[in-house]
């Protein structure tokens, strides 16, 4: 058995889910007459945990009861436009075949509520077959850029830190990888290279992902 683990996050990562995310934000805001620029999307939405979005964008500090109520508002309504048009990014589902078939131990690390990663692996079958540990917000009590969520996986997988590598696509979860101590591959649906922290690698999909590209990625940094 291989000790090596690959670490995914979920939107933007498993699939692309963000510009979803942003037609459910729009809508949600717009029901308090709240018009988001792109640039509150960019640095105040993409990666952010909910309580920071809703905080930032209602202007206030949200109590615990209302908070949760808004919350749960949004990603129903994300839930509710996502669930018909649920794909997995290109190559994932052979990526993670080739990575099972050699013993490499899996697991999904996302901010995002249970509800919507129940959602994901109920849309991509494969997902519960593969993975040894999901993690979602209810699992942790710091969320990213805090490390806790990937530390907390690498602990659930039996594997060091440094022998996992993670697949992110914001700035606060590449920066929770790295401060986790792990390789990070930056996935750029949501942000350019230039956009994210330095990473070992950057991809668009996984069509040129294997086994051995991640084995190769973990000895060249050894």
């Amino acid at each position: 058995m291989s000790q090596l683990a690959v670490i995914f996050d979920m939107d933007g990562v498993i699939a692309d889910t963000n510009p979803t995310h942003n037609v459910a934000w729009r809508k949600f805001l717009d029901r308090y007459e709240i018009v988001p620029t792109e640039d509150d999307l960019q640095n105040h939405m993409y990666g952010k945990h909910n309580s920071y979005i809703l905080n930032y964008f209602l202007k206030r500090e949200l109590m615990a009861e209302e908070l949760l109520q808004l919350q749960f508002e949004k990603e129903a309504l994300f839930r509710e436009l996502y669930m018909s048009i649920v794909q997995p990014l290109p190559g994932l589902l052979t990526f993670l075949a080739d990575l099972k078939q050699n013993g490499v131990k899996l697991g999904i690390a996302t901010s995002a509520p249970v509800e919507n990663l129940e959602m994901m692996v109920g849309q991509i079958p494969l997902l519960n077959e593969v993975m040894s540990s999901m993690l979602s917000e209810k699992d942790v009590t710091k969320h990213k850029p805090n490390p806790e969520v990937y530390l907390k996986s690498a602990e659930r997988l039996g594997v060091s830190p440094s022998q996992c590598v993670v697949f992110e696509d914001s700035v606060s979860g590449v920066s929770a990888g790295l401060a986790a101590g792990m390789k990070v591959i930056g996935v750029t649906t949501s942000h350019s290279s230039d956009e994210l922290p330095p990473c070992s690698a950057y991809i668009n999909d996984y069509l040129n992902m294997s086994y051995s590209s991640v084995l190769q990625l973990i000895n060249a940094t050894l």
